[in-house]
């Protein structure tokens, strides 16, 4: 496929924001995603592009996050593993579905992924957990990682919201720590679907390396201000990118 100039000038400055808005709480897929698509790429190569530069921009919130020690040691071995086979059965699986309905799909979830990433927020705020055993908690880590990173493997925009919103919310993990355990088993499932599309060559290499340097860029940039307000720019950013992808698919 023939890249053109115009294809970088909208995705790389709508990645950076995508990465940005991601490190924070999540939700960049509602970004990146319909950066690729405003392109007019075919939806498999947007989303298999989509993830080498979320992959990369995910590798740097999950460095600063280690730095910082906000992450649950324990926890990482056993959900990146299941992220990374759930990821891996659901880039599978949207590689059996036709383009065409692809497009449908994004007119349905979409909508959805946005109410719960920009009006549902307010529900990870959560100063006091009240009392799980580790075990339970590892437990339900452990399969929404699978359930999680199959949805990413499959579309992805999102996941690291329903991912900080499953451990902290079910595994009562607080804030600081879920973030930061979202990002690793994110990358993860990141890494799984990537793999996949690279194998059936759909990934478009040289534009998801150009993206990659935005999205690195904005996620270092975000991923500093995870306790210092910066999700106030989340909610208009989202919502004016995905009325022009819905404006693009409808018309």
């Amino acid at each position: 496929m023939q890249l053109t100039l115009h294809m970088f000038l909208i995705v790389c400055p709508l990645v950076f924001l995508g990465g940005f808005v991601d490190s924070i709480a999540g939700g960049g897929g509602l970004i990146t995603l319909p950066a690729y698509l405003l392109t007019g790429l075919p939806a498999h190569n947007a989303i298999a592009t989509n993830k080498l530069s979320s992959a990369l921009g995910t590798l740097v919130a999950c460095i600063r996050f280690l730095k910082n020690k906000t992450v649950i040691l324990q926890l990482i071995f056993p959900t990146v593993v299941s992220a990374l086979i759930g990821s891996a059965i659901g880039a599978r699986l949207i590689l059996m579905v036709s383009d065409q309905y692809i497009q449908y799909i994004l007119l349905i979830v979409l909508p959805i992924v946005a109410y719960f990433v920009v009006f549902r927020k307010n529900t990870m705020q959560v100063t006091e957990q009240s009392p799980i055993s580790k075990k339970k908690q590892y437990i339900i880590a452990i399969i929404a990682s699978f359930i999680i990173g199959t949805y990413d493997g499959f579309y992805g925009p999102g996941t690291g919201t329903f991912l900080v919103l499953a451990l902290t919310g079910l595994a009562k993990i607080n804030i600081r720590e879920a973030t930061g355990n979202t990002k690793i088993i994110n990358l993860a499932s990141n890494i799984a679907a990537l793999v996949t599309f690279l194998i059936n060559g759909k990934t478009l290499i040289l534009l998801g390396l150009a993206a990659s340097i935005f999205s690195m860029a904005g996620s270092y940039i975000g991923s500093g201000m995870v306790l210092k307000n910066g999700d106030k720019i989340v909610r208009p950013i989202i919502i004016v990118v995905l009325i022009l992808l819905l404006l693009k698919i409808l018309l």
